[in-house]
């Protein structure tokens, strides 16, 4: 299954629905897209809600890093939506969880921005 990105907006915050899989080719290239498109519209807050990825690979972790360097490079702020046990363990593993700010509840995560 190939990766799809949703884009929608709540109170400023754009929030991306990711589903499928993150990885080397199609997935990654879905993503750094979707985030270098709402930067050039002037979008610097985004949260990724990785909610319904069902895979990533270090590729897709490699993507997640270059966009959030993106975003902060903006100006722009980048955090992290309902990620799944895998994707935990993996960011866990690679010692990247602390780099991200990483929410459980949307409401939350769209209030943190403020």
């Amino acid at each position: 299954m190939s990766m799809k990105a949703t884009v929608r907006q709540v109170e400023g915050v754009v929030i991306v629905d990711l589903s499928g899989r993150i990885k080397l080719g199609e997935g990654s290239s879905i993503l750094r897209d979707t985030v270098k498109d709402l930067l050039s519209k002037g979008q610097k807050n985004i949260l990724l809600n990785l909610g319904d990825i069902s895979y990533i690979d270090s590729s897709g972790i490699g993507e997640l890093v270059a966009a959030f360097t993106s975003v902060r490079n903006q100006g722009g702020e980048m955090k992290l939506l309902n990620l799944t046990k895998k994707v935990t363990d993996l960011l866990q593993i690679t010692k990247l969880y602390t780099v991200f700010d990483v929410k459980d509840d949307e409401a939350e995560a769209v209030a943190a921005f403020r």
